[in-house]
């Protein structure tokens, strides 16, 4: 997927599309649509939404960014100590990430 300015756009696309419009992933994993913050239009990365990059409005954007990757989900690091903030259960992320006793 493309951005406007023709670069790669880190938002995950997932299919089945719902009602017609493809959803789109935020870097912590949660679906934009969703997204409390977007939901109520102050999400600061605008209709974008969350990708990975230096963002002071997000740290979890900014880890991603630091970390080089897309998603909290493809760092070795998940779940961490960030991930606690998010807006994953944490218990659930480690569940996930197979890090369950």
């Amino acid at each position: 997927m493309s951005g406007a300015d023709g670069d790669a756009n880190p938002l995950i696309s997932l299919s089945p599309s719902v009602g017609g419009t493809q959803m789109k992933v935020g870097v912590c994993g949660i679906a934009c649509e969703v997204c409390p913050k977007m939901v109520r239009g102050t999400c600061p990365a605008g209709a974008q939404g969350c990708v990975p990059r230096s963002n002071p409005f997000c740290k979890i954007c900014t880890c991603a960014f630091e970390r080089g990757v897309r998603l909290c989900f493809e760092c070795s690091y998940f779940p961490c100590e960030l991930t606690k903030s998010g807006p994953i259960n944490y218990d659930y992320a480690s569940f996930l990430a197979g890090k369950t006793e």
